[in-house]
């Protein structure tokens, strides 16, 4: 079953078969165009000597056999004045007949329209046909020869064809996610350069989640581990000696307050898992404009209450496209988040959107705040800007969302003279890749 499956086997089957009715199709048509020159030939020249005999030669009756000179011994054609076997005819007729080993081409041509005699003319062709046969040998010879070069010739050609796939395959085949190393696309042929680039993607987006699922395991056990020891040493101190129940109620508000600070941790981390299944969600068709419009409305109420304000610059006013809903909810929602959490009151956040491709936009979210230090990387897990709450893993969850969007985001300070970070999501409104069928 493997060898069905071989691409250099089915290359070389189709072309020993396309190469076998090529050569069948083509010695034919020259044997066939060969045959017929011959014999076109042949019969020209019956013609013209039929045509010759019956203007020399007009007064001989029926039977009798005209000797012209040379006709016999130089062109090998006799002549003899038969009867109309049928209606006369003013046409001439040919006929082939083989007798005592000998193939013989005879013409049948008008003589004498009053007498309704014919000319049969014979010419001895024996040599000829055997000349035609060895043609024939000699065609089936040069094919059969061809047909083992084409052979040899589809062996080194799958061979060097092969060469890339083979070894895209071998590199695919040894990959390690310890040792993940991208392929040299100026080395592949330019037909595998767009494969090679998406494994490249591919590669590189591995790397990068390893990195940061090591990052968030030894994050999550440091972030998870510090406020246990916290409480349980400041348990330990209680419990040294008798205090009054002040102390003990102390001890256990932290205690509390500790619990829902690992809660809240807790079910950050949960919220990896989740957002990891809608990386598989089939996008939707929806207004992405609308979308992204109702999605800001809803955080104007919230950034009143905390007393921002957020203005909506969204062009254009509508724009279909097929989107993972889920995931765009997640890296808008943490933008917004982000922005409302640091920017300081009765200052204002702009969420803005503009088309600049005909399938790409780019959508952004401006707030007026500290800005940022961008030789940190904000997008690892836990990573925290300043004292600000939380367990730092948003940007963490809005870069996988983006990921797996096949989108671009980024953060960035303002350069417009003002203080304050640019939220950047940059994303096809179609799929880049082919969707699975849904039925």
């Amino acid at each position: 079953m493997a060898g069905n499956r071989s691409i250099r086997n089915q290359f070389l089957t189709q072309l020993i078969i396309a190469s076998s009715v090529l050569l069948i199709i083509f010695s034919t048509m020259l044997y066939t165009y060969i045959k017929q020159s011959v014999y076109d030939e042949l019969s020209q020249e019956l013609v013209n000597q039929a045509r010759y005999i019956v203007q020399t030669f007009p007064d001989y009756d029926e039977g009798e056999k005209i000797d012209a000179k040379n006709l016999k011994k130089a062109l090998q054609i006799s002549a003899q004045v038969i009867g109309a076997p049928h209606r006369f005819y003013s046409s001439i007729e040919w006929r082939e007949r083989k007798e005592n080993g000998k193939i013989f081409l005879e013409l049948i041509y008008p003589y004498n329209f009053k007498a309704q005699t014919y000319l049969l003319m014979q010419k001895d062709i024996t040599s000829v046909a055997k000349m035609l046969n060895k043609i024939l040998r000699s065609i089936i010879v040069i094919n059969l020869i061809s047909l083992i070069l084409i052979v040899l010739y589809a062996f080194g050609l799958s061979a060097m064809l092969l060469v890339p796939i083979t070894r895209m395959s071998k590199k695919l085949s040894t990959l390690n996610e310890n040792f993940l190393t991208t392929i040299n696309t100026r080395a592949l042929p330019e037909e595998f350069v767009p494969l090679g680039e998406s494994i490249n993607r591919l590669i590189n987006r591995i790397q990068t989640f390893v990195k940061y699922q090591k990052e968030l395991f030894i994050g999550a056990a440091h972030e998870l581990k510090t406020p246990l020891n916290v409480m349980k040493l400041k348990n330990d101190v209680t419990l040294i000696k008798r205090r009054e129940p002040e102390k003990y109620i102390e001890a256990l508000q932290l205690a509390n307050k500790t619990i829902l600070e690992l809660n809240e941790m807790i079910g950050s981390i949960l919220e990896i898992g989740r957002l990891e299944g809608a990386h598989f969600e089939l996008p939707k068709s929806i207004d992405i404009i609308d979308f992204i419009r109702r999605k800001g409305e809803d955080f104007i109420l919230l950034a009143k209450a905390e007393k921002r304000n957020l203005i909506l610059d969204l062009q254009p006013d509508s724009l279909p496209g097929l989107i993972q809903t889920t995931l765009l909810n997640q890296i808008l929602q943490n933008f917004l988040q982000n922005a409302i959490k640091f920017t300081p009151e009765k200052r204002t956040i702009l969420l803005r959107t503009r088309l600049i491709d005909d399938d790409k936009i780019r959508l952004e979210v401006i707030d007026e705040g500290p800005g940022i230090d961008e030789s940190v990387d904000l997008f690892a897990p836990f990573k925290r800007i300043g004292n600000a709450p939380g367990a730092g893993l948003g940007l963490f969850l809005a870069k996988s969302a983006a990921e797996a969007m096949g989108a671009r985001i980024s953060l960035k300070n303002r350069t417009d003279g003002k203080s304050g970070t640019v939220a950047t999501l940059i994303f096809a409104t179609t799929p880049q890749c082919e969707l699975p069928n849904a039925g």
